[in-house]
């Protein structure tokens, strides 16, 4: 049985992140090659991250004539959790060409396992529910016999019946599962002739078809990264940014209830690789190509007791010097000697998810962090060396202008070195979700990553938002280049241009506010106030 594994993600139908051009591969779709392979598959594999769109997926098709073709998307990639509309289309359009082929089509992704039915409109045949590894070695272990596939757990069918492979010879090329747990895929029903065939399909209500996720994340080989071209992501890097950064992932899943954070993958689950695993895998990165930087894509980086420490002893005991940066809480920053273990091991960034300044919202979100521990944990890593980045989102339900400048002030105070902004994002089975499910629009998924639609009738309507954007970043850069010690006449316009745009976008958030109508309270005078903000941290 010849596999073709892609994902739909292409990086050029996100214009923002096309210009910013820090491309990383897809870790989760190259994890799950290497099971394919290490179970006997022939597998082919198209890396869509840096292509130029669908039409080099269809000549790749025509050129390895798979009988399976297999979107898995890199569920480490946040990015895939918000179902961008731009990628569902690709999907879409490479699903087409996969049936117009005559290969079998399978999707494990978050928006699918989400909309299931919507992939089997795209032409999809299977949907692999969650996390896949486990599920997809049942299918094509039930594939390649010819057998029944609706008994497998963690797979949803398309209604019209799904089609079946059985290769001529089912001793030949055995599909395995040994590095996998599995049960029996059900009852063979050969097709000696060896053709794509149609059984119907039982349907199996969704909720009631989830497989346990893995615990024993050892046991998963390391992901295939040969079979992408790794030196011409560092070519892009090295060009761009003047280095070159890989990622990893050390973990699966997150325990905690953030009510607006989806978790179709892993649930609410958490599992954890040994750190000798991960350094393992590290020192055999480095024969392929030679690591400057990491970027572990865990949702929490280290939240098992002293798995930082030991992580920095194993990378030690190897002779392996590494800068990375990684995800973490605040309250987690603040265990004792958290912070130490990091810089140890060689962190150069922690990203923190203060989401916002007002402890009502944060309370909210029921984000079980508090203000002054994200102060703490800000001034311990700044202390240590260590770069802090904060994820912020605004248009959380009871967030008004008085919140709003709360965050700004958090921004404005703290002033970390990077922030991500967003605006809330009503995604399927979170409490946030159906707490505003009345309220939702037509349009529930963002087109890109910087769309920042308010999909819900929130506060203030969308352009506001894409304002409120430009002006935080346009403050904090103003802000930081106040607050350094360089007053080079470089230095100065930027500070000049900065303090300019941010005027301007001030001036027409509180336009916007009025012509909302919101509580009265003018925008403008607001954020005058906060320019006399003083740093309690100093920048780097």
């Amino acid at each position: 049985m010849k596999l073709l594994i892609a994902q739909a993600y292409h990086l050029r139908f996100d214009p923002k992140l096309w210009e910013e051009m820090k491309p990383y591969p897809p870790l989760g779709s190259l994890l799950a090659a290497a099971v394919c392979r290490d179970a006997g598959c022939n597998v082919a594999f198209h890396d869509s991250m840096l292509s130029d769109g669908v039409p080099e997926f269809e000549a790749r098709l025509a050129a390895e004539q798979p009988d399976v073709v297999l979107l898995y998307e890199d569920n480490f990639n946040y990015l895939t959790k918000m179902c961008l509309l731009n990628m569902r289309e690709a999907a879409r359009q490479m699903l087409q060409a996969a049936r117009q082929a005559g290969a079998l089509g399978l999707v494990c992704s978050s928006d699918a396992s989400d909309h299931p039915e919507l992939y089997f409109d795209m032409g999809a045949d299977h949907v692999l529910l969650g996390e896949g590894e486990a599920t997809l070695m049942d299918l094509l272990h039930a594939l390649h016999a010819g057998s029944f596939t609706a008994d497998i757990k963690g797979l949803v069918s398309s209604n019209a019946g799904a089609r079946t492979i059985a290769t001529e010879g089912a001793a030949t090329n055995r599909i395995t599962t040994d590095r996998i747990a599995r049960r029996p895929a059900g009852d063979a029903r050969n097709n000696p002739e060896g053709r794509v065939s149609r059984t119907p399909v039982p349907k199996v209500p969704v909720s009631d078809n989830r497989r346990p996720v893995l615990t024993r994340l050892d046991e998963l080989p390391f992901p295939a990264w040969d079979l992408v071209d790794l030196a011409r992501y560092r070519d892009i890097w090295l060009q761009r940014h003047g280095y070159y950064s890989v990622n990893l992932a050390t973990t699966r899943g997150c325990p905690y209830h953030c009510n607006w954070c989806a978790k179709p993958i892993w649930g609410q689950r958490y599992n954890a690789r040994s750190p000798e695993h991960v350094a393992d895998e590290l020192a055999l990165l480095g024969q392929y190509v030679e690591l400057d930087h990491v970027w572990f894509a865990d949702d929490i980086f280290g939240l098992k007791p002293r798995w930082t420490a030991r992580f920095a002893d194993c990378l030690e005991a190897r002779n392996l010097a590494i800068r990375f940066k990684c995800l973490s809480r605040a309250d987690l920053l603040l265990r004792p000697g958290e912070v130490d273990a990091l810089a140890r091991a060689g962190c150069e960034t922690v990203w923190i998810g203060a989401e916002s300044g007002s402890q009502k919202v944060l309370d909210a979100m029921e984000k079980g962090t508090t203000l002054e521990q994200i102060d703490s944990a800000s001034r311990q890593l700044r202390q240590s060396g260590i770069r802090v980045g904060y994820f912020i989102q605004f248009g959380y339900p009871g967030e008004g202008w008085t919140e709003i400048g709360e965050t700004l002030r958090l921004i404005l105070t703290n002033l970390p070195d990077e922030i991500g902004i967003s605006v809330s994002y009503p995604l399927p089975g979170t409490g946030f979700h159906e707490q505003v499910a009345a309220q939702l629009r037509d349009k529930r998924n963002w087109v890109d990553s910087n769309d920042l639609a308010m999909m819900y009738e929130g506060r203030f309507p969308t352009v506001f938002y894409r304002r409120l954007y430009a002006y935080a970043h346009q403050r904090l850069a103003y802000a930081r280049l106040r607050a350094g010690d360089q007053r080079s006449a470089g230095v100065l316009a930027r500070m000049c241009a900065y303090g300019l745009l941010a005027a301007v976008n001030g001036a027409l958030l509180g336009l916007l506010q009025f012509a909302g109508r919101d509580t009265g309270v003018r925008i403008a005078p607001s954020l005058d106030r906060l320019q006399s903000s003083t740093p309690s941290v100093q920048p780097d």
